[in-house]
């Protein structure tokens, strides 16, 4: 996970919001189609008219930016985050383009709710985090994140 999409100190979500969409290159039109959230919704959070997130807003605002819900909510609480790294996952349920299920990324699941599998959060080839679900394929190595097992 790039450092520049950690709040920074002192950062309010409105400016955050703002420089991760500039960063992205991406309008508020765009935001607002890729989240599911009315385009109106993501100028007043920009503006600070809109301080606290609702769970379906800040989900869909997280996936279109790329970045943990826990960094939007420390933006909103105006407090330090915790860098977590990675990202958990089903590789059986999961569909790629498609934001991983909440209930994956609570800090104690460990299995599908859903198939029963391990949820996955490194590479099965090389190990390393899965720090962005953005893409289907690790960036180091090149394996399918839904890979079943790793290559001889």
């Amino acid at each position: 996970m790039k450092s520049s999409n950690v709040p920074k100190p002192g950062e309010s979500l409105a400016e955050y919001v703002h420089r991760l969409r500039l960063a992205l290159g991406m309008s508020q039109q765009a935001v607002a189609e890729k989240s599911g959230i009315h385009v109106q919704s993501i100028g007043k959070i920009e503006r600070a008219h809109t301080t606290v997130l609702k769970a379906k807003t800040k989900r869909g605002l997280a996936y279109a930016l790329d970045v943990p819900e826990a960094h939007l909510e420390a933006a909103a609480k105006g407090v330090a985050v915790e860098e977590t790294g990675a990202l958990k996952f089903c590789p059986q349920c999961w569909k790629p383009s498609n934001a991983p299920d909440p209930m994956w990324l609570h800090v104690h699941a460990h299995y599908c709710f859903r198939c029963g599998s391990s949820l996955r959060h490194q590479c099965i080839q090389c190990e390393a985090p899965i720090t962005s679900l953005k893409h289907r394929f690790c960036p180091y190595c090149g394996t399918a994140y839904t890979a079943l097992k790793k290559a001889e």
